[in-house]
């Protein structure tokens, strides 16, 4: 299974945003975490298609696009033309929430669920053959620089029961708090994907903190 770390461009130097894409270009980071809040869903804005695709014209590593927003059966296919290639939607915006990841599928893109930290992994219950990814926010979704919520762990660790033997090769993604700090006990608990904001961005060298955060896994893995 592949370890994935994947920085959050919401907290990245928008003055400046093309040499932070080309850093996470060239760092050890694995994926793009694209951010996208509507100020409805979520207590936020960030931003809609003009930053993304300024975003795909310099990435040149994967588009992992959290849609924070109602209604995003609205506009599924227009991310997927902006360049995105995992969408992922919130279970708790989603009234028809399979006929939403049969659209990511149909727009060419893989499917991904999140899931607030008051909603349990249980509800996915239906949908899990059909997912590529899990989302789990350690952190209630909208802001940036939150103290990490603990009940994640074992949220991870029902998730990964949930998925034995059903859809074993779900990427289980964790966003919020996440840090050279937990990292390892993250791996421990079950997740393989990882999205970092602050953690990485606020750091004097960027570069030199994906590498540190790579080598935890890496140790996380051998122990």
């Amino acid at each position: 299974m592949k370890y994935i770390i994947a920085p959050s461009i919401l907290s990245a130097d928008f003055g400046n945003l093309q040499r932070d894409i080309e850093m996470i270009n060239q760092s050890d980071a694995d994926w793009f975490h694209v951010d996208v809040m509507d100020g409805v869903f979520v207590p936020n804005i960030s931003f809609g298609f003009p930053v993304m695709a300024a975003v795909k014209k310099h990435a040149i590593k994967p588009l992992d696009v959290h849609l924070m927003i109602v209604e995003p059966d609205k506009y599924i296919e227009e991310f997927a033309r902006a360049g995105a290639d995992r969408i992922t939607v919130h279970y708790e915006a989603c009234t028809h929430l399979h006929r939403t990841i049969q659209l990511i599928r149909s727009s060419g893109c893989k499917a991904g669920v999140a899931l607030n930290p008051h909603t349990p992994v249980t509800l996915l219950q239906d949908v899990i053959e059909d997912l590529d990814l899990v989302l789990i926010m350690s952190v209630n979704p909208g802001f940036g620089g939150q103290a990490f919520i603990h009940n994640t762990y074992k949220k991870i660790k029902d998730l990964k029961t949930l998925i034995q033997g059903v859809n074993e090769n779900l990427i289980i993604e964790v966003d919020g708090g996440v840090g050279l700090q937990n990292i390892a006990a993250l791996v421990s608990a079950g997740a393989n994907a990882f999205v970092a904001g602050n953690a990485i961005f606020a750091t004097d060298d960027p570069t030199e903190t994906i590498a540190e955060m790579k080598q935890q896994l890496i140790t996380s893995i051998n122990i």
